[in-house]
């Protein structure tokens, strides 16, 4: 990372480092080659399902740690970090680190967000 960029980099990683926790969400990028060579009609759409897979997970801790009055955010600091947690952790090469979600108590509450309107993005047909 450029160390023009890495201030606000750094301020957020010493707000993570005073959480609780970190969730790591891998997908085992073997199961995911072994589908494709068993489901070769398939085998284009195996990584976009192990990713739509992930990110329901994702929604599910999130949901679980707020429900229990927890805080978290998900980040992605992949690819920056992958070998070095790879090697803390000595996980095997075929993990890919898809996110993290740092958690802990609520320090403030979340900003307002602005949306598309939902009638723009979703389609409803009968």
């Amino acid at each position: 990372m450029p160390t023009e960029q890495f201030e606000g980099t750094a301020q957020k990683m010493a707000a993570f480092k005073a959480g609780a926790g970190t969730v790591l969400f891998f997908e085992d990028q073997t199961v995911v080659e072994k589908l494709q060579a068993n489901f070769a009609a398939y085998a284009d759409n195996f990584p976009i399902w192990s990713n739509q897979s992930s990110g329901m997970l994702q929604h599910v801790v999130w949901t679980a740690l707020a429900e229990a009055g927890v805080g978290a955010s998900l980040q992605h600091y992949n690819p920056l970090i992958d070998e070095e947690v790879k090697s803390t952790w000595e996980l095997p090469a075929k993990w890919k680190l898809i996110a993290q979600m740092p958690f802990g108590g609520i320090v403030t509450a979340p900003g307002e967000k602005e949306f598309q309107p939902v009638e723009d993005r979703v389609r409803v047909f009968k």
